[in-house]
């Protein structure tokens, strides 16, 4: 069988050639969630709020199926390091079965319960009525998202970033063709607005996930996908969560604090958290870079932590953060300098403006300090140190983030409270690097460097 690069490649080549098509692949899907929100900013103002309404619980499905796919990742790159055929492809065979029973839940939850939800920040009969629509579509075909994701990161951990990128651009390449088809009513189609942006985003999950399943089954040779051979193993899918689950609270930590946070903003307008909504799809270009890197780096540590190749963990962290680094002092410069050419992009009126470019310009302060955060969380989760990940991302999203801005906001008004984002990435980031010196002291330090003992 061929050799898995990921324990031989040189390091830097490594993981800048296994981040490149993950980031292009989700700076793809960030261009895909801005223009869905400029098309739908010019239906009404009320679009825009309903889908910003709805974003939290998709980023709670997002979270589920991404972490989900973390532990995936992580259990199967450390069975082909271990070499491990057999449970290699028993790994690939239940991630599919989990993405499945994952998609038959979020499709209840949303067709049950997607009323309640909206009803908990607006009463208005319009935007109830789009949310709905928008939110019940968008779960009741969730399939797509999380059988889609999951091939991915299969992709990822037999070292085939490439294909991600070619799977994520055709879904959001489809989104974006159909937005306005379907928002607008071109073509002999219907104007259908809101209903037909969320008919546009499922259409491109659901043929992002048969590409998927296609390259996965005639290109990607190192795991063998047989559902005839599936028999399920309880101690497997625990192995799966016990990694997935601090992944998945570290995302969902995201919208819970997405939702306080707009809770907090709706008490000024409405306007407020339509600019909270555009800085969370304008931001998405810089922490997606990031997090192409963080993708990238977890089945490399977690190959060479199954290979106990230590250097070449210690290697990869630290380059990796050099990478962070730089990609987020571009987008801290970006967010300095325009601010106001950023929000016309939403078709942004004097009051927007107003609200809008202090929150970028302050909240952008932040990013280089959530970068090594991002960056050493992933090596956390890859090092089986998940709790680490996890106690940063609730101090990141809710424990410091969401009271600071609370007290801020009611005692200084809307636009200081934006100081509260770079106060609390910033002491995450010390807390991340003394996790680091602690992981590496009880972990990797103790690792078998068989490196060296080659060379020497």
């Amino acid at each position: 069988m061929k050799e898995n690069k990921m324990g031989s490649m040189e390091i830097k080549k490594l993981v800048t050639t296994m981040s490149i098509p993950i980031i292009i692949s989700m700076l793809v899907q960030a261009l895909y969630n801005i223009v869905d929100s400029i098309f739908i900013a010019r239906v009404s103002e009320s679009a825009l709020t309903a889908v910003s309404l709805c974003y939290p619980i998709q980023m709670i499905l997002v979270a589920v199926a991404c972490g989900t796919g973390v532990g995936i990742n992580a259990l199967l790159s450390r069975n082909l390091g271990l070499k491990k055929q057999k449970e290699a492809n028993q790994v690939a065979v239940h991630g599919l079965f989990l993405a499945i029973v994952n998609g038959l839940v979020f499709a209840l939850i949303g067709f049950l319960f997607s009323k309640q939800f909206i009803q908990l920040f607006t009463n208005d009969a319009e935007i109830l009525a789009m949310g709905i629509s928008y939110m019940q579509i968008c779960m009741i075909f969730s399939f797509g998202i999380f059988v889609q994701i999951t091939y991915e990161r299969i992709m990822q951990a037999t070292g085939n970033p490439g294909y991600n990128m070619v799977v994520q651009g055709v879904g959001a390449l489809v989104n974006i063709i159909l937005d306005p088809i379907f928002i607008f009513g071109y073509f002999g189609f219907p104007a259908m607005g809101v209903t037909g942006a969320a008919i546009a985003t499922v259409i491109g999950q659901i043929i992002a996930m048969l590409l998927g399943i296609f390259i996965t089954k005639h290109k990607v040779k190192l795991v063998q996908i047989h559902v005839r051979e599936f028999k399920m193993d309880l101690t497997l899918i625990n192995s799966i969560y016990k990694i997935a689950i601090p992944a998945i609270l570290m995302q969902s930590i995201m919208s819970f604090m997405t939702v306080f946070m707009n809770m907090i903003l709706v008490s000024f307008s409405t306007l407020a958290v339509s600019v909270f909504s555009i800085y969370f799809k304008l931001q998405q270009f810089v922490f997606m870079a990031v997090s192409g890197i963080t993708n990238a780096i977890i089945p490399i540590i977690s190959f060479n932590y199954g290979a106990r190749h230590k250097n070449r963990i210690l290697e990869t962290i630290h380059f990796s953060l050099i990478l962070a680094v730089g990609i987020m002092f571009v987008g801290t410069i970006v967010f300095q300098l325009f601010p106001e050419q950023l929000l016309y992009l939403f078709n942004a009126s004097e009051d927007m403006l107003m609200i809008g470019i202090p929150a970028l310009r302050i909240i952008s302060i932040s990013f280089i300090f959530a970068g090594m955060s991002l960056i050493l969380c992933s090596v956390f989760q890859a090092l089986d140190h998940g709790k680490n990940s996890l106690i940063v991302t609730l101090l990141r999203q809710m424990i410091i983030l969401v009271p600071l801005t609370y007290v801020l906001a009611h005692q200084f008004g809307l636009n200081i409270s934006w100081i509260s984002f770079p106060i609390t990435e910033g002491i995450c980031c010390i807390l991340s690097l003394y996790y680091l010196h602690k992981v590496k002291k009880e972990t990797i330090n103790n690792l078998d460097n068989e490196e060296a003992l080659l060379n020497g």
